[in-house]
């Protein structure tokens, strides 16, 4: 007998479409991360087997500063992508943040496309995911806990995404008194918290904020990159009112570098994940120096592993090379030491 697919699972699945197929970037690179280069040093006084990647995360060690950014989960065909990108991040040696879990949350049955440690038993560091809002809509803290204990999440990524809500079709735009439900989440888990946004950016305001909230720290997902807020101007009905605004707004926000400073600046003793825009190696590096502790990308990733795992391995190798040779060319032996070198800001 079929299984019915529910609204929730086409929803899910017209999200890889849209993000594969369509124009979903919210900005050129002149506010994005590729605005900026690093001063280049032609005597960097080291070997290149000198430089050392490896970075700590919450405890668990990564070959390189680099996480696979949530992306998906929900559908047979989600799960098989998680799946994928799993067992590649494992075999690099880098982190994945799983896509929103109020999926697995409301339909218990759907928690086997969020599964990916019996895939990747040696993935080194893996996020969890729920939107903040949702503390709104009944999902407690409770269910929160037993959905991270069931896919055997190291961190949680508390989602913050206003403007993707209020345009998206179904979306759930009760934000307010979310700061103190947050707090006490973040007290009850087991795990660290993390708040990260999807699209729009962690500005000095919002920044603020979150550092008189115990958390563990942020992920900034700024201005730069996909903007769900035109993810969503896609699933709306053409000439709707949402349609019209994802559009207009899908540059609103905070510029990924803007954020990773505001970020390092209120919080400068937690974790800032630097995403929004981050493409190649050089957007990694750039995002280290304006002080991220590791950097996120989703898309390029996506793509690679939609052909093959193969594909998705060599697309990371590639780039851990890559912020290796900068590293080298930088005089940077480790991730850290790129907050010391100059950062080059092309033109606007």
């Amino acid at each position: 007998m079929l299984r019915r697919v529910s609204d929730l699972e086409r929803r899910k699945d017209h999200h890889l479409d849209i993000v594969l197929q369509e124009a979903v970037g919210s900005a050129g690179p002149a506010i994005g991360l590729g605005r900026y280069t690093l001063e280049y040093d032609a005597l960097p006084e080291l070997d290149l087997d000198d430089v050392d990647l490896s970075t700590v995360l919450f405890g668990k060690r990564l070959r390189a500063p680099i996480v696979i950014g949530a992306m998906t989960g929900g559908t047979d065909r989600a799960g098989e992508v998680n799946r994928r990108l799993a067992r590649a991040a494992a075999r690099v040696g880098v982190g994945m943040a799983l896509g929103s879990q109020r999926a697995m949350i409301v339909r218990p049955e759907l928690a086997p496309t969020f599964a990916v440690r019996d895939a990747a038993p040696d993935l080194p560091l893996l996020f969890g995911n729920v939107g903040a809002v949702q503390l709104n809509y009944g999902v407690g803290a409770d269910a929160i806990g037993a959905a991270l204990e069931a896919v055997g999440a190291d961190a949680l990524n508390l989602h913050l995404n206003p403007l993707q809500e209020a345009v998206q079709p179904e979306g759930d735009t009760r934000f307010a008194a979310l700061a103190p439900k947050i707090a006490a989440l973040a007290e009850h888990l087991d795990v660290p918290v993390l708040l990260k946004e999807v699209g729009g950016g962690i500005g000095a305001r919002t920044a603020a904020k979150i550092a008189a909230l115990p958390v563990a720290g942020v992920e900034t997902a700024g201005v730069g990159g996909t903007s769900w807020a035109k993810v969503e101007s896609f699933r709306a009905p053409e000439g709707s009112p949402q349609a019209e605004v994802g559009r207009r707004l899908a540059g609103f926000g905070v510029p990924t570098a803007d954020s990773i400073r505001a970020c390092r600046a209120a919080l400068p003793d937690r974790v800032v994940v630097g995403s929004g825009g981050v493409r190649t190696g050089m957007d990694v590096a750039v995002a280290l120096a304006l002080g991220a502790d590791v950097a996120a990308l989703a898309a390029p990733i996506l793509e690679a592993a939609m052909r093959s795992e193969d594909a998705a391995v060599h697309a990371l190798e590639t780039l851990v090379y890559e912020v290796r040779v900068i590293c080298f060319c930088a005089g940077a032996r480790t991730p850290r030491a790129l907050r010391e070198v100059a950062l080059i800001d092309g033109p606007a």
